[in-house]
């Protein structure tokens, strides 16, 4: 093991604890957010308001030492207002292009699902691609580019649901909740001391890793091997929820890359060349609870994305 890549472990697991002095309780969101970053993925954040969904990705933008931009989705956002515009220069005569705020290191795309699907739809090349294309021409996005879109679990009227197609670009889905009662104790402590959400340098947030340590622990994952035993396994998670009564849709090929792509991250971070059964288990929830889709009967009865996914895993065969 070289000594970047351990220097690059050293300070991406340091961002954790940084991010940590600004948000109290999301240590498993702030890995997922990681983890997405070591993939060049998108994450989808779900919670209700006022569970620091903004200021997470703020904390962790400034110990990254990355640039982020946020853009409210509403009914009437247009795609030019996230990808730019041509704009007419009177004194030139000629028409100049204006970045949109998707030209960032880190777009907080908040309340996706109030937007339409037109404008929904313009993030998927600049997800997929990492380029725009605005009247014909394609301009690339910075490295690396995240998308970290949230939408509100509980307000349905006045949403657009994201469609299966764009739900499968996100990596992951991490699922925010309430902190538990200590957590939140603490929570008004800090703010009772003087914690001021909007200036996080006043909080003690600082860089403590960069964009070279990223792009070396991204060479790095590349590099942790995984055995065909447990390729096996993660193609049979996937396979299961295929043939799940509960499930009117699988896990796509797509889905079980993502899950190995995933599993390769978690590994690196926790200091190993290679991939083991617990490190599928351990990302399959964020990595497929999107990608399936319920039957309407199942939901009914009260079944769960979730609980169908902990039976497959219960009841899958791990290897040994």
């Amino acid at each position: 093991m070289t000594e970047p890549e351990n220097d690059a472990r050293k300070a991406l697991n340091a961002v954790r604890a940084e991010v940590g002095k600004a948000v109290v309780g999301q240590d498993g969101a702030v890995t997922s957010l990681l983890i997405a970053l070591l993939c060049s993925g998108h994450v989808l954040l779900e919670g209700v308001p006022g569970v620091a969904k903004t200021l997470l990705v703020r904390a962790l933008a400034a110990s990254l030492d990355l640039q982020t931009r946020r853009v409210q989705f509403t009914p009437d956002l247009m795609p030019g207002d996230v990808t730019g515009s041509l704009v007419y220069d009177a004194r030139t005569a000629e028409f100049s292009f204006r970045e949109g705020p998707v030209f960032t290191n880190l777009l907080l795309a908040d309340e996706i699902n109030r937007t339409p699907p037109k404008t929904q739809a313009s993030l998927l090349e600049a997800m997929e691609e990492r380029q725009v294309s605005v009247d014909g021409s394609p301009r690339l996005l910075p490295d690396p580019f995240q998308v970290i879109a949230t939408q509100n679990p509980v307000e349905y009227e006045g949403t657009y649901p994201l469609p299966e197609a764009q739900l499968d670009r996100f990596l992951l889905k991490v699922v925010l909740t309430v902190p538990p009662r200590d957590q939140e104790i603490e929570v008004l402590a800090r703010h009772a001391a003087g914690f001021d959400p909007r200036d996080l340098a006043a909080a003690g947030v600082r860089a403590v890793a960069g964009p070279a340590d990223l792009a070396a622990a991204r060479a790095a994952v590349r590099d942790v091997t995984a055995q065909p035993e447990v390729l096996g396994y993660a193609v049979d998670v996937c396979r299961a929820t295929r043939q799940s009564p509960s499930l009117t849709l699988g896990v796509s090929p797509r889905g079980a890359t993502a899950l190995l792509a995933t599993s390769r991250a978690w590994a690196w971070l926790n200091g190993r060349s290679y991939v083991t059964p617990d490190d599928v288990k351990a990302l399959a929830h964020p990595t497929l609870r999107h990608r399936v889709q319920l039957r309407p009967e199942a939901e009914l009865e009260g079944v769960t994305a979730e609980s169908v996914l902990s039976g497959i895993l219960a009841t899958v065969p791990v290897p040994r």
